[in-house]
């Protein structure tokens, strides 16, 4: 359910960036000094912004967090029990491919 409201208001915001309804309007003019085509853009970049937040809060895969984690720990490529997985063949460890 949640998936599904993510995509819908992906797609009505996707469709909602051509504004050609302000494209040859400079007025009315918001606060005294905005045309209302750059004020629509100014609203619209503020809900953009809000789902962008959303995405990441709510829909953002866990285990791209868990992966990252192994990185920075040093723990990448080893199984539970601490044992290292086998190496690909031409692969650099994390060691070497910093000293390079």
């Amino acid at each position: 359910m949640k998936q599904s409201l993510f995509v819908i208001a992906i797609l009505a915001l996707y469709l909602l960036h051509q504004d050609f309804w302000f494209w040859r309007a400079t007025a009315p003019v918001v606060l005294g000094f905005l045309p209302v085509g750059l004020f629509y853009h100014l609203c619209y970049t503020l809900v953009i912004s809000g789902l962008m937040w959303a995405l990441v809060k709510y829909a953002w895969p866990s285990r791209l967090d868990e992966r990252a984690w192994e990185w920075e720990s040093g723990r990448a490529g080893e199984d539970e029990s601490g044992a290292s997985a086998p190496r690909r063949p031409g692969a650099l460890s994390q060691r070497e491919g910093r000293d390079a």
